[in-house]
């Protein structure tokens, strides 16, 4: 029952929040969105990743370094060596690499740089043609890894800001990649 506009109601009105903008959204939220069981990373199965992300996000300092090494190993071995798993962990990495929480970063963000820079599988294509006869294409893989950073390349001004310098410093390096 509602009651005259000059009393007071005991009913719930639900006011809606003032827009800002930004989406407000729980950190790696669409991590299930990607079908992890079906893609591949350097050990096999990639279903390990979102585990390893979520590592990352909500770590202690020594977990998500830890967890984001073996990630690293899983996504872009060697720091240049990227997997199918690779473009699919992207976006989530720059996630993270924007999170104030997150402890390790300025790592996250050099390990965007290492996956900008990729260039193995096209360097072995290029003397070895056959490999992009494959099914399994680690060329293709390796350029949509590489277009998975730079689709996100919007983020580079605000950490490029960031207060630590290990961050800043890190993104720099990471746009320089990127500009190449």
């Amino acid at each position: 029952m509602r009651t005259a506009p000059d009393q007071p109601s005991n009913e719930r009105t639900s006011q809606p929040e003032p827009t800002t903008g930004v989406a407000r959204t729980t950190p790696l939220m669409a991590l299930s969105r990607v079908p992890w069981g079906e893609i591949q990373d350097s050990t096999g199965c990639a279903t390990a990743i979102p585990l390893l992300l979520n590592s990352v996000a909500w770590g202690d300092p020594e977990t998500a370094a830890s967890a984001l090494a073996d990630l690293r190993r899983r996504i872009c071995q060697y720091g240049f060596v990227v997997e199918q798993a690779t473009a699919a962990t992207v976006p989530f990495l720059w996630e993270l690499a924007q999170l104030p929480q997150v402890t390790c970063r300025a790592e996250i963000i050099q390990l965007l740089r290492s996956i900008a820079g990729a260039r193995q599988w096209e360097s072995t294509a290029a003397v070895y043609p056959k490999l992009l006869n494959h099914r399994e294409n680690p060329v293709v893989w390796e350029r949509r890894a590489r277009q998975a950073v730079r689709a996100k390349s919007g983020a580079l001004e605000r950490l490029m800001a960031d207060g630590d310098s290990d961050i800043a410093h890190a993104t720099t390096e990471l746009a320089r990649t990127l500009d190449e």
